[in-house]
């Protein structure tokens, strides 16, 4: 049986795993061990790589990379940006526009959202797009040419026409960042902070997060990481957890099984009662795969950042951010946004309402001021 041993996983930047057959290259930073999750005392010592097993000694892989300041997280700091909600409010810029060169190119010239009609849509629909339109076209009247069963394929066409509109709102030079977003970036730099964008769970596409984020300017560029899904996949996280040379142990893929097993379960007991009741119902069963793919995020933010996961501060515009970092244990602000005005985030150390003055600051980061 093989073995890989805990200062060989230390001393060396890539480190090599020799089968019979092949060799398997597993790129592992220096000093990023710290940035994995607290293990317990039962931690399986068996890790399986493509039906090969490896021991490690866990408390020499996990110690001999401490330094002086890992014991002082206070003294380190690295700042984590979300892009939609937080570098630009696009809700507000892009989101409204787009609906309404949607309805002109459908030639629907009695619709036209102002931003008081729309910020009431959002409110009364939960921001669910399709359900604004259907509020709004049952308020004014829908196409007299629409046929009753086809409003449906109506919307979809309607939200089609939204997205592209939007996309090119988004890029387009008209649009621009919130205030004080750059001086932050400057000042956190300023100050020796790292700084690191996150654009691997962008609900809008990491294509449409880069561009915003190129509106920093060549020179912050150069000062800031950006980590998306690429990233996330080439960090020592996302190679040792979600990486596919690598599975769970036995007991982590036995917890997956049962608990997709009782999806399934709830998903079939909701079907029963719903038929009797002649309803139809849909669990969704995807929320924990989308904090899963959040959480990887953040640490390979941490990782690339060079700071421990607890020193690291996330400024997020989303619900689900927020739930992440309170997963991993990461200190999290909220910066309210067009969408989130009237939102709470009891989860998050404080919620504030932008960049600079009474709000948001590198000095209160520093100071550990939240609010």
């Amino acid at each position: 049986m093989e073995t890989i041993s805990g200062p060989v996983l230390h001393s060396l930047a890539f480190s090599t795993i020799t089968t019979n057959t092949k060799t398997n290259y597993y790129e592992i930073p220096r000093n990023h061990l710290h940035f994995l999750p607290p293990f317990p005392p039962t931690f399986p010592r068996n890790l399986y790589f493509r039906s090969k097993t490896f021991h490690f000694n866990r408390f020499a892989a996990f110690s001999s990379t401490s330094t002086p300041s890992d014991h002082n997280p206070s003294q380190q700091l690295a700042v984590l940006l979300e892009v939609e909600g937080v570098l630009m409010d696009v809700y507000r810029l892009a989101n409204r526009e787009a609906f309404n060169v949607a309805f002109q190119k459908l030639g629907l010239d009695c619709a036209n959202w102002t931003e008081p009609i729309y910020v009431d849509l959002v409110r009364k629909s939960a921001g669910d797009e399709e359900m604004m339109l259907m509020l709004f076209f049952n308020r004014i009247g829908w196409p007299t040419s629409l046929p009753t069963k086809e409003k449906e394929t109506f919307m979809k066409n309607v939200l089609r026409e939204k997205k592209t509109a939007f996309d090119d709102l988004a890029m387009s030079k008209s649009s621009t960042l919130r205030p004080g977003a750059e001086d932050f970036i400057d000042d956190a730099h300023e100050g020796g902070i790292p700084v690191v964008i996150l654009t691997a769970y962008s609900k809008h596409g990491d294509k449409i997060a880069r561009s915003i984020i190129e509106k920093l300017g060549d020179d912050r560029m150069s000062k800031i990481k950006i980590v998306g899904n690429v990233e996330v996949e080439k960090s020592f996280y996302g190679q040792l957890i979600l990486g596919e040379g690598v599975s769970s142990s036995l007991d982590e893929q036995l917890a997956k099984a049962a608990t997709k097993a009782a999806s399934a379960e709830k998903q079939r007991i909701a079907e029963e009662v719903a038929s009797m009741l002649k309803l139809s119902v849909d669990i969704d069963t995807s929320s924990s795969e989308s904090l899963k793919k959040i959480v990887a995020a953040l640490r390979a933010g941490a990782e690339y950042a060079e700071v421990p996961v607890p020193s690291c501060v996330l400024v997020a515009g989303s619900q689900s951010g927020v739930a992440a970092a309170e997963r991993i244990g990461m200190p999290c602000i909220v910066l309210r946004s067009s969408s989130t005005s009237r939102a709470e985030f009891p989860s998050a150390n404080a919620t504030l309402d932008g960049f600079g003055g009474a709000d948001l600051t590198i000095s209160k980061l520093l100071n550990r001021r939240w609010s």
